[in-house]
């Protein structure tokens, strides 16, 4: 609705608009039928910030509905917010239902918060990049898969989202289980692959002495 508002008036900056990663897909195609580019910073208002800040943009925000007005803030300000939408409606001479009528068209997003992993290890599980880039294939512009370790809590966000109905629905997600996350450590690792390969030439059975001097080179 801002985005509108100050691209008619002249007054978007870099006919540009920032969100995050986290914005639904139907903002983006509303924007692209304005004809208003956007870009997309990582979740958080200071990530929108130093975007906006970089391109002299002036208009940026959150899914969560902070909204940054950079002429007049530097952070997302819920009263700032509400003053410049009273003034928008007084200009439009009309009520806030018929200037959202048709507007934006959210698209069906599911987000699932998936505990119990070690977050720091998302990004060398190619598993899981694989499925993603699969499923994001498949949906190819009608949806997308977006997932990420959360900046606030142990879990890591899986977010689905299409156009299409019931392809967004998430029908399955894998994860390590607790018990065996001490498994993926480089250090536990590391001495499972020598125990294992100890085991591929073991000392006589009744060399007791040769056994108890190999599993000490082994340690």
């Amino acid at each position: 609705l801002f985005a509108r508002d100050l691209a008619e008036r002249g007054q978007l900056a870099g006919n540009t608009v920032v969100v995050t990663v986290m914005s639904n897909l139907g903002f983006r195609l509303a924007m692209e039928a304005l004809g208003v580019h956007v870009v997309e910073t990582p979740v958080g208002d200071r990530h929108v910030l130093a975007a906006l800040d970089a391109d002299g943009l002036t208009l940026g925000g959150e899914q969560s509905g902070h909204i940054i007005f950079r002429r007049l803030a530097t952070t997302g300000d819920g009263l700032l917010t509400g003053l410049v939408l009273a003034d928008l409606l007084v200009r439009s001479g009309t009520s806030l239902a018929s200037l959202l009528e048709g507007l934006v068209t959210p698209v069906p997003q599911t987000l699932v918060n998936v505990p119990g992993v070690d977050t720091s290890l998302l990004d060398e599980l190619e598993a899981v990049h694989a499925a993603i880039a699969e499923e994001s294939a498949a949906m190819g512009d009608t949806g997308r898969v977006l997932v990420r370790a959360s900046g606030t809590e142990p879990v890591v966000r899986v977010m689905v989202e299409c156009t299409e109905p019931g392809v967004w629905v998430i029908k399955t997600a894998q994860t390590i289980p607790d018990a065996e996350l001490w498994l993926h450590q480089p250090q536990a690792a590391a001495r499972l692959d020598r125990a294992l390969a100890g085991m591929e030439h073991p000392p006589a059975e009744a060399d007791l002495d040769a056994l108890e001097r190999h599993l000490s080179e082994r340690a």
